[in-house]
């Protein structure tokens, strides 16, 4: 009989073992393999990326902004007199001219104060000419008191002369020459006096009506004030052009300073832009702008720049050249665009969505067969509104992807379906 033997089952058993042994190194090194392996690239349709190409040429520097159209010579017609509207003469929409009436006011007491402004106001002008018609025959009486005491003056010289002369000859006594020399001098003096008096009696008359004068003066400018205060219950447009809004009703009353209505010119508008506080760096005046009016496009310039930031904004108004389009009329939008510079012989593409000026970013450039995509380090420059300057990272031909690819940012590339 056959006896087995010991030995060829002990070899079986340490081949099994042997074989196990190798499967698990087997699995295990495809299992650490597998693990090393990069993740397949992700699939991207590649008709829905937005792709441009890398180009060599000038480029313009440009900003955007919306805005709106709005008149550039506006004036708000404020209340010049307390009172009452009684009257509404013209509507919004109307053309005006500047002394067109829009409202008229009622005041009792302006429409007073004015006539007793102008009943003082005669008063002292009668009261001046009566004071002329006095101070005139005030300085007549003292004239004729001063040509007649010259006359006696005249006589007494001449009675002296005569008396000296017989008194030389003993014809009359010495008593009789003194007496007349003594009444020649009274009369001289008394001239002399009343020479005093006419002076500073043309002297009092003219501080009298100086005065008096300076009274009237004030009052007429007190009537002439009245008058403007009465005439402003006339409010007046003031400006040739629109009538854009009146801001009272009739009955209303109305207190001093009140905005009462606005009017504008709408054949001169302007574009007041809102451009970003980052962009506005190197916006100057000057500069040409492009105004998109929904009607057409019109050219113009920087003419002010806000220098105050608004909700991360500034304002830049802009003037417009030539007419403008019909249906461009104040407050409608318009779209502007600002061109700050013109680059020459420059490499530039199509703006990324996540691509700003003077940054480094992640783009993917496209394969040459157009299958794949790879990430490369791509420095930008300087921007505009839809493409911006490439200072390395691509060079002219190559195809990028400028669409938004963060949701791929773990991935260096993709495959194109």
């Amino acid at each position: 009989m056959d006896i087995p033997r010991k030995s060829g089952a002990k070899k079986r058993k340490i081949k099994r073992i042997v074989y196990a042994l190798i499967l698990v190194l087997i699995v295990g090194a495809i299992t650490l393999g597998v693990s090393r392996l990069k993740p397949a690239a992700p699939s991207v349709d590649d008709n829905t990326t937005l792709k441009d190409t890398v180009k060599r040429g000038n480029m313009i520097v440009n900003v955007h902004g919306l805005g709106t159209l709005v008149p550039e010579e506006i004036r708000y017609v404020p209340a010049i007199s307390l009172g009452r509207i009684e009257k509404r003469l013209a509507q919004p929409g109307a053309q005006v001219k500047a002394d067109t009436i829009i409202l008229e006011l009622s005041n009792p007491e302006i429409q007073q104060a004015f006539i007793d402004a102008e009943s003082q106001l005669r008063a002292a002008d009668a009261n001046l000419t009566t004071l002329k018609v006095q101070n005139q025959k005030q300085i007549l009486d003292q004239e004729a008191t001063l040509a007649q005491a010259k006359s006696d003056f005249n006589k007494a010289k001449m009675q002296f002369e005569v008396n000296d002369s017989l008194g030389k000859q003993g014809l009359k006594s010495q008593l009789e020459v003194q007496l007349s020399k003594i009444a020649a001098d009274d009369l001289e003096s008394r001239v002399a006096l009343e020479t005093k008096r006419l002076v500073s009696n043309r002297e009092e008359g003219k501080a009298k009506l100086a005065a008096e004068d300076e009274k009237v003066r004030q009052l007429k400018d007190a009537v002439q004030l009245k008058r403007k205060q009465l005439d402003a219950l006339k409010v007046r447009a003031g400006i040739d052009g629109e009538l854009q809004t009146v801001e009272v009703q009739v009955g209303q009353q109305v207190t001093l300073g009140q905005n009462l209505a606005r009017v504008a010119n709408p054949k001169r508008l302007k574009a007041e832009l809102k451009i970003s506080e980052t962009q506005t760096a190197n916006v100057q005046i000057g500069q040409h702008v492009s105004i998109d009016t929904r009607n057409g496009i019109v050219q113009g310039k920087v003419i002010r720049i806000d220098p105050h930031v608004d909700s991360g904004t500034r304002t830049v108004d802009s003037s417009i050249e030539g007419d403008l389009p019909k249906g461009a009329v104040a407050d409608a939008s318009v779209d502007g665009t600002i061109e700050l510079a013109r680059l020459e012989n420059i490499l530039y593409i199509g703006r990324p969505v996540h691509g700003q000026e003077n940054s480094t970013v992640g783009l993917f450039k496209i394969d040459p067969d157009g299958t794949g995509a790879a990430r490369v380090q791509v420095k930008l420059g300087r921007s505009s509104v839809t493409t911006i300057e490439v200072l390395d990272g691509l060079k002219e031909g190559d195809r990028v992807i400028l669409s938004d690819t963060s949701q791929w940012d773990n991935s260096d590339r993709i495959r194109l379906n």
